[in-house]
């Protein structure tokens, strides 16, 4: 099966270069084989496959290949089939050259130091190497005491604001077909001299069809800025508005329809108007009981991971009773139905 990239970094396959980027400080800080001295070999290889996976993650063409051919496929381990997007003919065979990157230089690059145990270099034998390949200081100090505090072991890399939510009310028009919704946020940005000011921005919002209650989109880093503060994200939660005829359970729709007794025992025809304007015509010859529910299937709520597929349309019914039945009716009923 070869290795999950995807998994060792612990995001989704989905996962943007911000979050790729993310996901690999947090794992390299913790695995950095001089932040593990007790368990140092157990570091240093999990520090080699956080930085391979970053690596192929975060390459386009890497992780192209990787995610048609898993890392077989990307070692040339399994060589794909001719003619394969990405790949190479050489020798007669077709293969993809997969160059690794040092995860000592990936390092360097993320962090933005290039000798990050002091710069002093090995200096003839005065300072001496870490096992990652990284110098150390003359006075062996490493990367990680810089990230120190009197409270402990916290980071100075800049934190970031709690995430900012906010309710998106949606009809259930909008969740049916989708739509585009523009919002308009006002927050505290510096301008280019570096003084605070207010910014607006209108963001678009993509409502998919489908979509339901509690769905979440989110737009990175649209807080308010501050000094030595990485901005919220800003996150849009989708609600949905009661509607006066139809109530979504899951991918089905329901509607309740009121039919005579006459109606309920005889057959009825139902007729809907669907929330995309069509109208349906359903005819109902089976005896509609209390607990009687009609399946249309197809036409309830779109599927979104399924884009051709919907849930069902279920017809429900209140049978209206009459109050009050003459002698002569309750003798025909009763002789009608023994």
């Amino acid at each position: 099966m070869g290795v999950d990239y995807y998994k060792i970094l612990q995001v989704d396959r989905n996962a943007k270069d911000d979050d790729l980027k993310k996901a690999y400080r947090k794992l390299a800080m913790k695995w950095h084989p001089d932040k593990n001295p007790k368990n140092k070999k157990e570091a240093e290889a999990k520090f080699k496959q956080i930085s391979e996976a970053y690596d192929v993650l975060s390459d386009p063409q890497k992780r192209a290949v990787y995610d048609q051919y898993g890392e077989e496929g990307l070692k040339g381990q399994v060589p794909p089939p001719p003619g394969a997007a990405g790949f190479g003919a050489e020798g007669g065979s077709t293969t993809f050259r997969f160059n690794p990157r040092s995860a000592d230089d990936i390092f360097s690059e993320i962090f933005g130091f290039s000798s990050p145990f002091g710069g002093m270099g090995d200096m003839g034998g005065g300072s001496r190497a870490s096992t990652s390949g990284f110098p150390r200081g003359m006075f062996g100090e490493d990367i990680f005491s810089s990230f120190r505090s009197a409270a402990g072991e916290s980071s100075n890399i800049p934190r970031k604001g709690a995430a900012i939510e906010r309710t998106l009310p949606c009809s259930l028009e909008d969740l049916y077909k989708g739509t585009t919704k523009k919002m308009k946020i006002s927050r505290d940005v510096t301008d280019p001299t570096g003084r605070p000011t207010t910014g607006e921005e209108i963001l678009t919002i993509e409502i998919k069809p489908g979509w339901k209650k509690g769905t979440k989109i989110t737009f990175p880093e649209k807080g308010n800025e501050q000094r030595g503060v990485i901005p919220s994200d800003l996150v849009f939660i989708i609600d949905e508005k009661p509607h006066s005829v139809f109530k979504r359970d899951g991918n089905d729709l329901i509607i309740t329809q009121k039919v005579s007794l006459v109606e309920a025992l005889t057959g009825y025809t139902a007729q809907v108007t669907t929330l995309d304007g069509r109208n349906l015509t359903i005819s109902i010859n089976s005896i509609i009981s209390p607990t009687y529910e009609e399946v249309v299937k197809g036409e309830g709520m779109p599927i979104p991971k399924e884009p051709n597929k919907k849930g069902n349309l279920r017809i429900k019914f209140h049978i209206k009773f009459p109050s009050k039945l003459t002698a002569e009716q309750k003798t025909g009923i009763k002789r009608l139905l023994s």
